[in-house]
């Protein structure tokens, strides 16, 4: 099964990497993973009794100080900050009074040392920690091993310095990450914390995960629709912010569907729930964001693997500066020991490993705000980056809602309602836009359960049998038509009978959309099954690159990969998430349009369009370019502080103050430059 906690005290994304590589080498766990922007931890196992003390004890082997904590458990954070503050003020104390007895050596040394005790036990012990139970070093040890040097070499004041004015970096350190994490959790707060079902004619607050499907709930003004139904009493107005990005409210009647998440803001509405919580678009949209951080972009790797050898090299160069530079150049040895010291505190790789990890998860966040759905931070990361991008036309181009149908019946002997009979049945059993359109126009009801062998072919029709009568929808190819081409035909025991005409309108922003994907440099085609003049006339009224048309879905699978195969092209394909799922998998990005109910076009796409807008790719790609932004200002910042001042330290020019501010000091701007891309407003 799997199992979901939170986990406190990680002092790091690298510290989070250490502990689900280690919880994944044990046999009785699998799909460990540690999410340190959402300090969470997900696994599974098959183990049945004492789950979270056996998780907690296998994480306490590497990271001695972690908390396991179940999702509803919280740990007093504000009474954690006040105890560091409360330690900082009696060091800071203590140094202030050793100050005061500088003439007495004797007394200044012992409140130094008292000072060093009180600011640097819990760094230290965390140190020792880690070195003993998992052989790794870490920046405590690093730290740790600065202060003590300094004293040693008689620089209490600056040993007692850099290890205050570390505490203080990682309070606002631990302020600023936290402040991210709950602006992240504000963007994603689309659950409803309960849901009114009417039970034996009484109204029963429960949990959303147990009410049923069938169950009748209600929902007042200001309250949010906890699971997908349809209205069965009440019209309204409803917020779909939460859920597409869009502030227009949408009114809503009897009859239709509504989605969990978006807000009531009129009328009382009676709800006929459809879906349990589990599968409901809340649900969908919540696991999404959640599993997002697992598959990781190359930059957020190379990190993670960089940040496992760096502080171990970081320590060796110490040495070697602390050996050599007395020797080469014209150093006493406690000078030179001095810059080795001023270097451990320097390197520390806190900025980068908690920064960039931070960034994508903010990046996701804000798509999921604005109706995009993006899978994890690779995808998020090769949006930019893409340069041709395939659209499949009904549903994506157009709006797959055919509203100009012409019915043409070419038998007599089946009366109009027999022969709409026979189009309702089979098309109510599939999920095409097509079917969907033809079943929605008619708006007929029909009772289903005497059809059998129901079968769809993808990208040709439907087959199906009542009694002993066999009945085939589709193109003209699929019912082997001579006299027509175009059309939706109807085939009853060998002979057709009628066709249907449509006409698909094409989305009113499609070719604007188009237009601004040219402006980035990104080729645009159509793949379509349409015959060659509709997919002609469509692709030269919204401005498409290349069109390519009467592709089964097999024939847009290989064109696609052919396009793939041109020497750096990278390649996007959007589609509706069923008919195109083959295509949509194998692209280097698939976009599903729509269909937020359809668990099809959720797995088959890296990326899941909610509301239908051609716009949100643009959009999509414009959050990407504006993450990468903000992910290479804070590479260039922290790296390029810390070259400078290791150079300055290098010349004896810097401080360990000095080291402090490029350990800690950037990670807080880092970390607050991050919260900018949740403030990200998109044109």
């Amino acid at each position: 099964m799997k199992y979901k906690y939170k986990i406190e005290n990680l002092d790091c994304a690298n510290c989070a990497k250490e502990l689900e590589n280690h919880l994944n080498k044990d046999p009785n766990l699998k799909n460990v993973s540690c999410n340190f922007s959402k300090s969470t931890l997900t696994l599974e196992t098959t183990l049945t009794k004492n789950i979270k003390k056996y998780v907690s004890k296998k994480s306490k082997e590497v990271e001695p100080d972690v908390t396991i904590l179940e999702l509803n458990e919280n740990i007093d954070a504000k009474n954690k900050m006040k105890k560091d503050i409360i330690i900082l003020i009696i060091g800071l104390l203590l140094i202030l009074l050793s100050h005061l007895f500088n003439q007495n050596k004797i007394i200044n040394e012992i409140l130094s040392i008292a000072a060093l005790i009180v600011l640097l036990s819990k760094t230290a012990i965390k140190a020792i920690k880690m070195l003993i139970k998992s052989h790794t070093i870490n920046e405590n040890m690093l730290i740790s091993i600065s202060c003590i040097g300094a004293f040693l070499i008689g620089k209490e004041m600056e040993g007692l310095m850099v290890i205050f004015l570390y505490q203080i970096g990682k309070i606002l350190e631990s302020l600023a990450l936290n402040n991210s994490r709950k602006s992240i959790s504000n963007l994603m707060d689309i659950k409803a914390d309960y849901a009114c079902v009417l039970r034996d004619n009484e109204q029963v607050i429960v949990s959303p995960e147990d009410v049923k499907i069938g169950e009748t709930i209600i929902v007042k003004k200001g309250e949010k629709i906890p699971l997908d139904g349809i209205i069965i009493k009440g019209n309204s107005k409803l917020n779909n912010s939460s859920l597409t990005g869009e502030s227009k409210l949408v009114n809503v009647k009897e009859q239709d569907e509504v989605l969990s998440g978006t807000i009531n803001m009129g009328n009382i509405l009676k709800i006929k729930v459809t879906k349990d919580y589990e599968n409901s678009t809340v649900a969908q949209i919540l696991e999404l964001v959640e599993n997002a951080s697992d598959k990781k972009a190359k930059t957020e790797n190379f990190v993670s693997h960089a940040a496992k050898i760096y502080t171990p090299v970081v320590l060796i160069l110490s040495i070697i500066v602390f050996i050599t530079y007395p020797i080469f150049f014209d150093y006493t040895v406690k000078e030179a020991l001095n810059i080795a010291l001023t270097y451990l505190v320097i390197s520390c790789p806190c900025a980068i490993a908690i920064s960039i990890p931070l960034s994508y998860f903010s990046g996701i966040g804000v798509s999921s705000k604005n109706g995009i759905l993006i899978k994890g931070s690779d995808y998020l990361d090769n949006l930019r980056k893409l340069n041709t991008i395939i659209f499949d036309k009904t549903g994506t181009i157009t709006t797959g809602n055919f509203e100009e149908l012409n019915l043409i019946i070419l038998d007599n002997e089946y009366s109009k309602n027999d022969i709409i009979n026979y189009y309702v049945k089979g098309e109510s059993l599939s999920n095409h836009p097509i079917g969907k359109s033809i079943v929605k126009y008619f708006a007929k009801k029909t009772n289903t359960k005497d059809v059998k062998n129901f079968k769809e072919i993808s990208g040709k029709g439907i087959s199906y049998e009542i009694d002993t009568t066999k009945v085939k929808i589709g193109s003209a190819e699929f019912v082997k038509s001579k006299q027509f081409v175009n059309g939706i035909f109807l085939k009853v025991d060998n002979k057709i009978i009628a066709k249907i005409d449509l006409k698909d309108k094409i989305k009113s922003n499609s070719k604007k959309v188009i237009s601004e994907l040219k402006k980035h440099n990104i080729k645009t085609m159509m793949f379509t099954g349409d015959k060659k003049e509709i997919a002609e006339e469509i692709a030269e009224k919204v401005n498409i690159d290349e069109v390519k048309y009467e592709l089964l879905p097999n024939q847009k699978y290989n064109e696609l990969l052919k396009e793939m195969n041109k020497d750096n092209n990278l390649v996007g394909f959007v589609g509706d998430g069923i008919n195109d799922a083959p295509s949509i998998v194998a692209s280097n990005i698939g976009f599903s349009m729509g269909n937020i109910g359809s668990s099809s076009a959720i797995e088959a796409s890296d990326v899941v369009i909610i509301d239908d807008d051609l716009d949100k790719i643009r959009q999509a790609i414009d959050i990407s370019k504006y993450t990468t932004k903000i992910i290479k200002e804070n590479l260039i910042f922290s790296i390029g502080t810390k070259i400078i001042i290791l150079i300055l330290t290098s010349m004896n020019l810097a401080s360990m103050a000095y080291a402090v501010f490029a350990d800690t000091g950037v990670t807080v701007l880092t970390i607050l430059n991050t919260t900018r891309i949740l403030k990200h407003k998109i044109k």
